[in-house]
């Protein structure tokens, strides 16, 4: 589980090193909103370059207004433009919540969606969707929820969201030294660094493979496909294999094995027996 914020113009002058110096492990910036040029933050240029300095690693999101499929066309085509010549380790989020969007439904919400993200990832980039549980649970269809990761806004001392997410804004209020006011904090589950590097998405190369030597936190989110199960950290034969997605039980490496569970609800929960699915290799962690 790595920690995280996502800042706009609204936080005013950040001063990074200080972030860094918290705890912060990645930061989410805003580039913009609409489909103008005009509509630019004014301080994602400043975040970028001074949070890259402070070694923070980085994703973007583009906030919506799109009243049409082809207006998310255009603010995808504005948003490409002003992440341009950038590296992003994090992916790069579509931000959809405004009432005049859902008024129209959740066929209008999705297909704004697909319409946003499609021409963000053709070109290369790590896309997710942005929005609370409720929008998830009631405007955005399933096909939407497999093609991208979810970028849950569930502003609560444990999320209740029954499906996916690979990173969770868990509260509006945070304290960050570096950061006068308010500032929304987050959690993430999956290694975005080592999967946006090692695919060359995000304005990275890909041409160098990324060397995986870090350990797995609680929670963190995983993909097995056909995955070898093992009962133990010992046991040199699998039990079974499993597909689908998974989760980080309490982070402890036992012989090159982590455990799993079936959810990050169960992760650290006992007893053992009734909430761990079983053992893994890290070299099979994706």
């Amino acid at each position: 589980m790595s920690k995280g914020i996502d800042v706009s113009k609204h936080q005013g002058k950040i001063d990074w090193h200080r972030v860094k110096n918290s705890g912060v492990d990645f930061a989410i910036l805003r580039a913009g909103y609409g489909k103008y040029d005009n509509q630019k933050d004014e301080r994602f240029e400043e975040n970028y370059s001074n949070a890259k300095n402070a070694g923070i690693k980085l994703g973007a999101y583009h906030y919506s207004y799109a009243k049409s499929v082809d207006d998310a066309k255009k603010e995808a085509e504005i948003f490409l433009k002003w992440i341009s010549g950038k590296q992003f380790e994090y992916p790069v989020a579509f931000d959809v919540e405004e009432k005049s969007q859902s008024d129209k439904g959740k066929q209008f919400v999705s297909d704004v969606i697909r319409a946003f993200c499609e021409t963000v990832e053709k070109a290369g980039y790590y896309v997710c969707v942005y929005s609370n549980k409720y929008w998830l649970d009631n405007y955005v269809d399933d096909d939407c929820k497999r093609k991208y990761d979810t970028w849950l806004a569930q502003w609560s001392d444990k999320a209740t969201y029954g499906g996916n997410y690979g990173i969770w804004q868990y509260s509006s209020q945070g304290e960050i030294d570096g950061i006068s006011g308010r500032v929304d904090l987050d959690e993430s589950y999956k290694d975005y660094s080592l999967i946006i590097k090692s695919n060359g998405l995000n304005g990275f190369s890909g041409l160098e493979p990324v060397k995986d030597n870090k350990s797995y936190s609680p929670r963190m989110m995983v993909s097995l496909s056909n995955t070898p199960i093992y009962v133990s950290a010992t046991t040199k034969t699998p039990a079974t294999r499993k597909s689908g997605t998974f989760y980080i039980y309490d982070g402890i490496e036992v012989n090159g094995r982590y455990r799993i569970t079936t959810s990050p609800t169960r992760a650290g929960k006992k007893p053992i027996g009734e909430n761990v699915t079983g053992f893994i290799n890290k070299s099979d962690i994706r």
